[in-house]
């Protein structure tokens, strides 16, 4: 890379070189010059040219890679949320300003490029975001670090709301194509499904199976650079697409049946076609195990195919093989690995159990047993035979290793088996991925402790030593460099640049957390990103909002579980607070939502519902004016969410204590300054120990209180009966108050479920929230502390870097080699 930089710190070969890269892809690439070009002909002229740049380094690193044999790191995970790459990519490869010139000097704004750029949204939330920034850090650590997953044809779905109702659209992310990937058709394979299973003996008098006479699907694989982060390092993520292994049957064609003849084609890409299909039906639970196993199969062939050009035997896999499975969705795993390692390359049982349970690692993502993936055992036995033979064989074997830990405890069979047995016959995917992984965690503290007592209770009794815990992380170099920059160079020229590969580093932020000066820098770059986020919600939503308001926000996915009625409720009661005393004292404030609900979630649906009509009556009454106003912005997304962080004043964490696993919102609105307020759950334990109690908002009912409660019989309506404030707020909602002229009993479905089940506990923990939301508006009204607070926050945050999490893993899991280019 040239070096030769001018006094601005700017590389002034490197403007030229993008330049040049830019022009070229412009004219050979796409054909067009500068009278033809679109913005999106010039986004991707310059994706190209960031491409070669990447690719360069990316032949380099696998190289090494092999060259050295080393230890590789394989994350199987069904979501992916990568979002945009061409910012971050800017970033890593550390070439920002470069190419923010070099566009400049062409005409071209990059910031109208970067907008350009579809987000590869292959994830639903938090579990496939994370899976991204695990990707970032790896790659940064200099780790031999490979994602494998499923190339959607669509990802999550677009989301736009028609008269407040959340409506659904394709995500057609591809429709232009997509810069980053390469396809590799020269490592396709077929994965088979259906058939028979027959058994012979070999040589050595060995039992052997045969699978055969199966339904078969190509698996084509697309690869995507990940860059580490000024480090040269770029790792892989492969991406699984499904096609037929043939086009389509040519004498069908011929014979005029054109319907039937493609017929084979469509159903075998419909398994990687959308993200998710909707499980509800039978053929759509067939359609998701599809999913799962095309990936597993692919990707654990793949990982197989790799190891055997060093190695003639298996003995040494799991010194060159660690496999982390990213919740349960990729557990078929292990019965895929047992299948290649005894059926395919010929190992005994026992050789090849061993060397599972080595490979894997699981990661647990929900405290919900129903959030546990089972799949029936006729489907199984239909779909995939031969591995629910495996499937069995394991179950043996292990419990009668139960049996003899546990002789005589029935019941504790019954609940530790693979299969449940207490109706219709399922295979509990949790419980293989327990059994065949050598390591198991949960996600924050809090999350493993409630695992090992509750949900795998039995299993961490049977072998505790292999729980333990690992707290989720986020990149810095995305959710703050990136999407904070004015921020970003405020800390660093305070307190140098480490931070960015060493969060821990913010700690040097402490120093200032009483200079009046330097607060208002950091109070004056608050106020810019407002604007910036007040410009979007204005053009998105119509809606005017006061930047000198506290932005409160909650973005998330809507679940009942994280509470954003409860967030409704209250803003129902300060509405009615205002509608009751116009002059009252009052710290004016803008709610801002972001979420979408599952296309069959009901009551999410009706949430969404409720809260754009509680907008539309709110923002419209000329009592509140600018003192308060509601906004739902539309098609929440990870490039959306780098807009909203920085903007943020309160970060909502208001989940049902031992409900969120760990949360990873709450970490990226602290990284940017915005105060929490949130219940003691998943990772606002630790962020609450880490920050200090008198710089976070906490309210509610603890963990071992809900289950308390809960266990005397939990009594919603009794806190409608006692409670003034919930009886005004609840009572309002009945009347078709926000009903808006539709149906007066429209909100029906939600009274009566905060009435009379509420298995959240809204109504139990309205009032502590409320409370604590009063102390929220009494804190903001003292900048000084408010600020001295923010900056805290951002000072104390370092343990919340993806980067962290990833040396945790690798020292206690992984045990692979980092700085491998070094």
């Amino acid at each position: 890379m040239p070096k030769k930089t001018t006094s601005t710190g700017l590389n002034r070969e490197l403007v030229e070189q993008i330049k040049e890269g830019f022009l070229r892809h412009r004219h050979y690439s796409l054909a067009k010059d500068e009278y033809t070009a679109t913005d999106y002909d010039n986004f991707l002229s310059l994706a190209y040219t960031v491409r070669d740049m990447l690719f360069d380094r990316w032949i380099k690193t696998q190289q090494t890679y092999y060259n050295k044999d080393v230890k590789r790191v394989y994350y199987l995970s069904l979501e992916f949320l990568m979002g945009r790459t061409l910012g971050n990519a800017l970033v890593n490869l550390g070439i920002e300003k470069e190419a923010e010139v070099a566009m400049k000097e062409l005409g071209l704004d990059i910031a109208v490029l970067r907008e350009e750029e579809k987000d590869a949204g292959l994830g639903n939330g938090g579990l496939g975001r994370l899976a991204a920034c695990f990707l970032d850090s790896m790659a940064t650590l200099g780790m031999a670090g490979y994602g494998y997953g499923i190339r959607y044809d669509y990802g999550i779905f677009n989301q736009k709301f028609v008269n407040g109702y959340q409506v659904e659209e394709p995500d057609d992310w591809l429709k232009l194509g997509y810069p980053w990937e390469v396809e590799r058709c020269e490592f396709q394979l077929r994965v088979r499904f259906y058939g028979n299973v027959r058994v012979e003996r070999d040589a050595n008098g060995y039992e052997r199976y045969i699978w055969e006479k199966t339904q078969d699907v190509l698996a084509i694989p697309f690869d995507v650079p990940i860059p580490g982060y000024k480090n040269d390092v770029v790792n892989t993520l492969r991406l699984w697409t499904s096609r037929a292994t043939n086009e389509f049957d040519f004498h069908d064609f011929n014979a005029g049946n054109y319907i039937d003849a493609v017929e084979e084609k469509n159903l075998s890409e419909n398994i990687s076609k959308v993200l998710y299909p909707n499980d509800n039906s039978v053929a759509g639970k067939i359609l998701r195990l599809k999913q799962q196993y095309l990936f597993v199969a692919a990707s654990l062939w793949d990982i197989l195919r790799r190891y055997k050009k060093h190695h003639k035997d298996f003995k040494d896999f799991p010194k060159k093989v660690a496999i982390q499975l990213n919740d349960t969705h990729p557990a078929i795993a292990v019965a895929e690995l047992m299948r290649l390692l005894v059926d395919e390359e010929g190992l005994v049982w026992e050789e090849a159990w061993k060397i599972t349970q080595q490979v894997f690692g699981y990661t647990n993502h929900t405290l919900m047993p129903e959030a546990l993936e089972k799949w029936p055992v006729a489907m199984m036995e239909e779909l995939l035979p031969r591995h629910m033979q495996i499937i069995y064989k394991i179950n043996a074997d292990f419990l009668a290793e139960v049996s003899r830990r546990f002789p005589g405890d029935v019941d504790r069979l019954r609940r530790m088996s693979l299969i449940d047995e207490s109706g219709e016959r399922y295979v509990r995917m949790a419980w293989l991925a327990t059994v065949g992984s050598h390591s198991i965690n949960g996600v924050a503290a809090l999350h493993t402790e409630l695992l090992k007592k509750e949900l795998f209770h039995d299993f961490y009794e049977m072998f505790p030593e292999r729980f333990n815990n690992k707290t989720n992380g986020i990149t810095p170099r995305r959710w703050l460099l990136k999407s904070n920059p004015k921020l970003s160079t405020l800390i660093t020229e305070n307190i140098g640049d480490e931070w960015t590969i060493d969060l821990f580093k913010l700690r040097g932020l402490e120093k200032f957390a009483e200079d009046k000066a330097f607060h208002k820098k950091w109070q004056d770059i608050k106020r810019e990103n407002k604007v910036k986020l007040a410009e979007i919600i204005a053009r998105e939503t119509g809606v005017q909002v006061n930047v000198d308001s506290m932005f409160d926000v909650q973005v998330k996915r809507l679940h009942e579980y994280k509470r954003q009625l409860l967030n409704a409720l209250h803003i129902i009661h300060l509405y009615n607070q205002l509608k009751e005393n116009p002059s009252m004292n009052f710290v004016p404030r803008t709610f801002i939502f972001g979420a979408k609900a599952a296309p069959g979630y009901f009551m999410a649906k009706m949430i969404i519902k409720l809260i754009n009509n509680i907008a539309k009556v709110i923002n419209s009454d000329p009592v509140v004016g600018d003192k308060m106003k509601v906004v739902f912005l539309p098609n929440y997304r990870v490039s959306l969410a780098e807009k909203i962080f920085p903007a943020s004043d309160l970060s909502e964490q208001i989940s049902t204590a031992g409900t969120e696993a760990s949360g990873t919102g709450n970490m990226k609105f602290a990284l940017n300054g915005a105060l929490t307020i949130g219940t003691l759950d998943g990772a606002n334990v630790e962020i609450a120990e880490e920050v200090g109690m008198e710089n976070i908002f906490i309210f509610g009912l603890k963990v071992d209180e809900v289950e308390a409660l809960k266990k005397q019989g939990y009594h919603p309506y009794h806190y409608y009966e006692t409670n003034p404030n919930i009886r005004k707020v609840i009572d309002l909602i009945a009347s078709g108050y926000f009903s808006q002229g539709e149906d007066p009993n429209l909100f029906k479905p939600i009274v009566d479920n905060l009435l009379y089940s509420d298995p959240y506990l809204c109504l139990a923990d309205f009032q502590l929230y409320a409370d604590c939301q009063k102390k929220v508006s009494e804190a903001y009204l003292d900048t000084f502390a408010w600020t001295k607070k923010s900056i805290l926050n951002v000072a104390r945050i370092g343990k919340f870097s993806s980067d962290r999490t990833i040396i945790e893993y690798n020292k206690d899991i992984w045990k692979a080699e980092d700085h491998i280019l070094k």
